[in-house]
Order: C-alpha cells, then structure tokens, then sequence
C-alpha cells in the first residue's frame, strides 16, 4: 500500500508519543497514541483521504472476490477472514426477520393460489390453517389485530373492507400470519409490494400491545438467498459468493441465538444484514446458497458473530462480543482487498470546516483537528480512534465512529 507524502497534505504535524498493544500476534489488538493536527487550509475545506469502506471486522467483501480471483475457495477465504473458526454443518430450522419496509400495522398481500392464513394460537405456537376463498372477489387479503392477543382477517373486494371469519369466527384464537405453499407471497408496503418466501406473521413488538409489526418466517437457506445478491454482487468469483452465503447464514444463526425472546431474530437492513426477498435472487447466488447449505462457521460449537464490511483498505480491525475482543475478528493486514476493481480501497472527498463547526456549535469557529488516537496498522497509523475539534470557543472530543457517521465518511481510516 503507497504511503500519501505529508507534504501534498493539509499541514499536519504527525509525532507518535506511546504505542499500546493488547495482545499479540494474529488478532492482536493494537492502539497507538498520537498527535496529529490538521488545521483549516485557506480554502476552508479539508480533502479527506481513506481507506475503506465499513468498519472493517470479519470478511472483506471486495477481499473476498479478490482472495477468490487469486485462488481462493470459499473455505479458504472464510479461514483467513475468520481465523481459529471450523466448518459446520449444522444450521437449520427457521428464522424470524423483521420486515422494516411494511411500516402499516395490517399485514397485507395480494390474492395468489394457495394462500392461507396461520392461526398461530394463544401461545403462539398454533398450527390450525385455513385456505382463503378465490371467490369472493378478493384484491387484497390482511391480517390485523383484533384485540392484543387475537388478530382478524379481512379482504378488500374494490369497494370496502369485508371481514372472513375463520371457522365461522370473528377472529382468530391467537395472532395470524400469511403464506402460500405453491410458492412466495407480494406483501404490500408503502410503494410497493415485495415477494417473500414463507409466511408474512403479524408480530406484537411488546405483550399487550395491538400495534402489530411484519416478521418473515423462512427456512436459513431461503432466507440467505434474499440476502446474499443485496450484499455482494451475484455476479463476482463463485468462491466469493460462497463465502458471503456461509457469512450470512452463520450472521443469522448467531443473531437468532443472541435474542431467544424477543419477537424477531433478525432485521432486514445494515443493522443486521440486508434482505430483500425473492425481488433480488439470482439463479447464480441462489447456486451458492444451495451449494453450501446448512453451513456456518463456529467457535468452542456456536456460531460466530461473522460480521463483514464492503473494504477493509488493507487491514481488518479488531471487532468485539459482548465488550471483549473477539479472536476471530482479528486485526491484521488483507493482502486481498486492494484487487484493480475495488474502488474502495482508496478513497478521497472534501469536507468544509464551516459543516464542522456547524454541527459542533459549542466550539466556535473551527480552528483544527486533532487525531489523538488510531487502531495501528498501515498508512497513518490506521483507523482513528479519538480526535479532538478545536475551535474558537472550545473543544469536543469525539471517537472516530462518530465522525464518520456525523460526516458521512466511508470508514474511520482517513486523514485530512
């Protein structure tokens, strides 16, 4: 990786006062004190440079397809991203994912062939199925509750709501939930509508409450074929996308594990892993669903927390479980990453010392930046870790996630 000269830089002076290291070896944690200070250029514009995009942990995306175009089988490349982890073949069983696009209490979907309704019970765990009626003019079907524990079902037959009674009911003996067996079912959501596979469950976010969210209720295998072309193109080195079907199905796993009780085991945004349903399935990334299915990667027997970010720029960084650091996160150099297609190895923008000031007011005018501390490891002494803005008026410090996230930078492995 080039070094970027100091001198083609916003002035900066760089002295590295102490170096503390946690650890050693593969997945030492590595944090190194510094002083350096980026003052406001004339323009009043920085240009920021980095490395990156994503935190870092676990697997390179753009590593993977890099790793896979020099070689790499899948294993191997989730053996480097993961080190001290072993193959298993042992996920099975069903995964709850909240459906965060449906932001109506109803669950609604369209009429198809076979679609039925679930009455899930007063537990939760009812098994009693109804087919609805394809005579009865139909254009929608939903789900909605009742009381808090037991939910209707209604269709709108162009004209208004009517309601069907299941066994000759008003409700439901419990909540229900939507599903076809000849195949996925469009959910309405503001917009638009969605093909999911399995069923479309009317969810209580908390016991007691009629306010009711959308949960998909699939096998792994299905679900991680929503998953994997809205992570990595389907397209790239089959080796890869094998790679990213083992890390979202462990990711899955070890999300259902780590919350036993709450309503949904996992979401389908950046907060956990994007899922998109049938809409983003690919015949070629459905292929590596297939062909690696049930397998996860684990540690002492439970899956791991397998986190992975598009680019790490040439270092992962040392992620954490549960406050600890976490052996198979490791923080160590990816000879992989910085392959000719990835645009995010090596990154630059512009970033206006007035939009800093702006969100800091406390501070005043901004007069400089000052890095105090970063992670180790390759150009800068890698990602920051603390900074602190000194303006006018006073100072803040702040981390270096919460610059990113404020500033909208790639990664915390940047300089000014």
């Amino acid at each position: 990786m080039r070094r970027l000269a100091l001198a083609a830089l916003t002035t900066v002076t760089a002295v590295t006062t102490t170096v503390a290291v946690t650890g050693a070896g593969e997945g030492a944690s590595a944090s190194v004190a510094v002083s350096q200070v980026y003052r406001v250029p004339d323009s009043g514009r920085f240009t920021v440079r980095g490395h990156g995009w994503g935190h870092g942990h676990g697997m390179s995306q753009h590593g993977a397809q890099g790793a896979a175009r020099k070689g790499l089988n899948a294993q191997q490349i989730l053996a480097f991203y993961y080190p001290g982890t072993r193959r298993t073949i042992a996920a099975d069983g069903l995964i709850r994912v909240l459906i965060t696009a449906d932001t109506s209490d109803p669950v609604a979907v369209r009429p198809r062939s076979g679609l039925s309704v679930r009455d899930l019970g007063p537990d939760g765990t009812g098994t009693t199925t109804y087919s609805l009626p394809t005579t009865v003019g139909a254009r929608t079907w939903r789900v909605r509750a009742s009381t808090a524990d037991r939910d209707r079902v209604q269709y709108y037959d162009g004209k208004a709501w009517r309601a069907w009674r299941p066994g000759g009911r008003a409700t439901l003996l419990g909540r229900g939930e939507l599903f076809s067996p000849d195949g996925p079912v469009a959910l309405i959501v503001p917009g638009a509508t969605v093909l999911y596979r399995g069923a479309l469950r009317s969810a209580a976010p908390t016991p007691g409450s009629t306010a009711r969210d959308t949960v998909n209720v699939l096998s792994l295998d299905d679900y991680v074929k929503g998953v994997i072309p809205a992570e990595m193109p389907a397209s790239w080195e089959p080796a890869a996308v094998r790679a990213q079907a083992v890390a979202a199905r462990t990711y899955a796993v070890y999300d259902r594990e780590a919350h036993p009780t709450r309503y949904y085991d996992t979401c389908d945004t950046t907060m956990c892993q994007v899922y998109r349903g049938v809409a983003v399935e690919d015949s070629r990334s459905n292929d590596a669903a297939d062909r690696t299915a049930g397998q996860i990667r684990t540690l002492d027997g439970k899956a791991i927390f397998s986190q992975f970010s598009s680019s790490n720029g040439g270092w992962t960084s040392q992620g954490s479980v549960a406050g600890k650091p976490a052996p198979y996160l490791a923080h160590k150099q990816d000879p992989y990453d910085g392959w000719a297609g990835n645009t995010n190895h090596s990154w630059s923008t512009t970033l206006a010392a007035g939009t800093i000031s702006r969100a800091y007011p406390t501070i005043g005018r901004l007069l400089r930046v000052r890095v105090r501390q970063r992670e180790g490891g390759g150009d800068w002494q890698g990602r920051v870790e603390k900074l602190v803005l000194v303006g006018t008026k006073g100072s803040k410090q702040l981390s270096g996630d919460e610059f990113r996230s404020r500033f909208g930078l790639k990664s915390t492995w940047f300089r000014l």
